[in-house]
């Protein structure tokens, strides 16, 4: 009778560590995706601004504003609450006219998809570009 429930608890420890290690998982393969969907949010508002600049001449280029906004619809598409984005847009050059430079961060809070896991992460991301009209 004891081989019995022996085996019975070795069961519920290899189940129960299973159960774990496959939600841990999931969990590692969402954190690339909500990641990787910042970083392209942050390239995608670069290269908005670098080809979208002051169009040559007498129009003004866009605005951090602009930018932000893009950058905000680009990521819905991912699995992340657009309003959460933290997006910083600046030009290290003064300017954005063409041939200076632009810098897009984009920050995002991580909410783990499996509330038992006590993680607080900030996912980041910075791109830069050069503006080219």
């Amino acid at each position: 009778m004891l081989r019995k429930g022996g085996s019975l608890v070795e069961f519920a420890l290899v189940a129960f560590l299973c159960v774990i290690l496959l939600l841990s998982i999931v969990e590692f393969g969402r954190l690339l995706l909500v990641y990787s969907t910042v970083a392209n949010a942050a390239r995608e508002g670069v290269r908005y601004a670098t080809v979208s600049g002051t169009g040559g001449g007498t129009r003004a280029g866009r605005t951090p504003e602009e930018v932000a906004a893009e950058v905000r619809k680009f990521a819905r598409a991912g699995p992340v609450d657009h309003t959460r984005l933290q997006i910083s847009v600046g030009y290290p050059d003064g300017s954005n006219a063409a041939g200076m430079r632009v810098d897009v961060t984009v920050q995002y809070p991580y909410d783990p998809l499996i509330g038992l896991l006590p993680l607080q992460i900030s996912l980041a991301s910075t791109s830069r570009g050069v503006i080219t009209f």
